[in-house]
């Protein structure tokens, strides 16, 4: 399964009969899936089987989707009163007659209540079945687009995200190599801070001293930091490979990541060891960001 982003857009739109629709999906990064729908007053009937197609499809995200639909005939029939429009027309005539009155014009007339009836088309409840299929097809074709769209980001996203291991495994692999984590390295330091307590003070208890050395040669292993790194780093390549809604293990990675990153510049017994943690960091945080983005 491929890896997708939570980010995408979709449109998609068509006619039946005397509607037209237009459906526009929206997706943006969330904790978990939320599906808002727009829809027109009357149509509030689908929210429930769309929000279901959606589930389906998609695990994470921000999902807004809106549907407009409008009328493509006049929607609307005009019957007009013709007895009442003439009854009316006679009686107001003779009234203006007498009053020697200038005539009514005809647009008055209708304006009367009764005179003129408007009314909206029927429209039959096959017809109302067929639009709402309509719609409804047109939001699984508007969705599975959004869908294709979110994977090809995610397409795009493993490679930065495979790029962004290569540089952690790299730094690892500098931080194993470092001069300053050889044995004789790490005895010379000690031995360096030794002499210095020494010389402050003659009051040591030898055996105190070497419990004392033992705690600072433990204090600058950073063999298991090294170990766990190259372990994460094997361990969210095998979640790339595999694909499919990752991106809440690949965040708990980052975090592990950044755990032992800090955890090795606190432990760092020279500047060129201390400079590969921060320069790890930084990868590290720039893995932590575009995860943010995965599904």
């Amino acid at each position: 399964m491929a890896l997708a982003s939570m980010t995408g857009f979709a449109r998609a739109q068509g006619v039946s009969g005397a509607w037209s629709w237009a459906w526009e999906l929206k997706s943006v990064n969330g904790k978990g899936l939320d599906v808002r729908l727009r829809l027109p007053v009357g149509w509030d009937g689908l929210e429930a089987g769309l929000k279901q197609t959606a589930s389906r499809l998609l695990s994470r995200g921000n999902v807004n989707a809106s549907l407009t639909v409008t009328r493509t005939d006049a929607g609307v029939s005009v019957r007009v009163n013709e007895d009442m429009l003439r009854a009316i027309a006679v009686s107001v005539g003779k009234v203006a007659a007498e009053l020697k009155a200038p005539p009514v014009r005809l647009e008055a007339l209708l304006n009367l209540k009764g005179v003129m009836e408007i009314a909206e088309a029927e429209e039959t409840p096959a017809e109302r079945r067929a639009a709402e299929q309509a719609v409804v097809a047109g939001f699984d074709q508007a969705l599975a687009e959004l869908v294709a769209m979110r994977a090809s980001e995610g397409a795009a996203l493993a490679g930065v995200l495979g790029d962004r291991l290569d540089a952690i495994a790299a730094l690892t692999a500098a931080a194993e190599a470092n001069p300053a984590r050889r044995p004789e390295a790490i005895r010379a330091k000690l031995a360096e801070q030794i002499r210095v307590l020494t010389e402050t003070s003659t009051n040591f208890d030898p055996d105190r001293l070497h419990q004392e050395a033992l705690m600072m040669a433990t204090k600058v292993d950073v063999r298991e930091e090294l170990d766990r790194l190259v372990a994460h780093v094997a361990a969210a390549r095998v979640m790339l490979s595999e694909g499919g809604p990752v991106g809440r293990r690949l965040d708990f990675l980052a975090q592990e990541f950044n755990r032992e990153t800090n955890t090795l510049c606190s432990k760092a017994n020279d500047v060129s060891l201390t400079a590969i943690g921060l320069e790890l960091k930084g990868v590290v945080e720039q893995f932590r960001e575009q995860v943010q983005n995965i599904e």
